[in-house]
């Protein structure tokens, strides 16, 4: 597919932080810190330790702005222009058509979609705990479509529809078990990039934006992941995670854009760059992880974009 947007850095070798150690001990913190936990003894002690990993996340989201600056500055200012610069990146936008997903809709093995899935699992940030995070002080309008959307991931106050507990049920019924050691640079960076502007909140904006632009990418891409799970002889109930996002998602994305996105920047054009660059931050990490599933999956040349 022709598309205006280009990739940069898909391989990073002058880069600290896109690579496997420091990837892999930012998720390894974000678990830890992340997680319920009692008072212990050494809790001041370990501020210094959160302080250093807090800089260095910082630096982190940084480099990813700075890639994808230039593109971020040229979204609009106001509202109704800005949307229709946004909408335009679920089929220009990085990664955006990638060949890996018809792929694995009409011919990948089983051990190939399972082991698309065991990486997609272990680099999930937890989309509820995102919107969650996200919604701290927003403006009543926004923070509404947000707890709408919240109470979506949560199955409507029913156990049994909760979106979480769908995916480990999907990794069991695959025999997978995603783990940290075991994943890829390129989608623990995708997950730390998108915990990083949910919990720190002078990157909020970002986070609206890298939500906002998963729940316009991810219906096409969960269908046809959907099928590939179909093909293989999973059940209406055990791929119903993929099912479930492939309608609701494009529902969540009209309301996301009308409720949240537009009155946002209608009340502040100032945030339509940041709302910007989460969106291109969140698509470019998504395009890495795609090149590299490729790559480890040998998708047949032709299926590979030319590349």
């Amino acid at each position: 597919m022709a598309t205006s947007f280009h990739v940069a850095g898909l391989c990073p070798s002058a880069s600290q932080f896109l690579n496997d150690d420091f990837q892999r001990g930012l998720a390894r913190w974000n678990r830890e810190r992340l997680a319920p936990q009692m008072i212990e003894p050494d809790w001041a002690d370990r501020l210094a330790s959160d302080q250093r990993m807090l800089r260095l996340e910082g630096a982190f989201l940084e480099e990813l702005r700075q890639e994808i600056a230039a593109k971020a500055a040229e979204a609009p200012e106001d509202a109704e222009s800005f949307l229709a610069w946004f909408e335009l990146l679920k089929v220009e936008g990085p990664g955006q058509g990638d060949p890996l997903f018809p792929w694995l809709a009409e011919e990948a093995s089983t051990d190939a979609l399972r082991l698309f899935f065991e990486q997609e699992a272990a680099g999930e940030a937890g989309f509820d705990d995102l919107v969650a995070y996200t919604q701290i002080k927003l403006p009543s309008r926004p923070k509404l479509e947000l707890a709408r959307n919240y109470w979506d991931e949560m199955g409507r106050g029913n156990a049994k529809g909760m979106h979480g507990p769908m995916l480990g049920d999907l990794a069991a019924t695959l025999a997978v078990e995603p783990r940290i050691e075991h994943t890829v640079w390129e989608s623990l960076a995708l997950a730390n990039a998108m915990t990083a502007m949910a919990t720190c909140r002078r990157y909020v904006w970002q986070s609206i934006g890298a939500l906002g632009v998963i729940e316009m990418t991810a219906p096409g891409r969960s269908a046809m992941v959907a099928k590939g799970l179909r093909r293989i002889g999973l059940s209406d109930r055990e791929r119903r995670y993929f099912d479930l996002h492939a309608v609701l998602d494009v529902k969540h994305s009209e309301a996301w854009n009308r409720e949240v996105i537009a009155p946002l920047i209608a009340e502040d054009p100032r945030r339509a760059r940041p709302i910007a660059e989460g969106a291109l931050i969140r698509l470019t990490c998504g395009a890495r992880c795609f090149e590299h599933y490729r790559s480890i999956l040998r998708l047949p040349e032709q299926c590979t974009g030319g590349e």
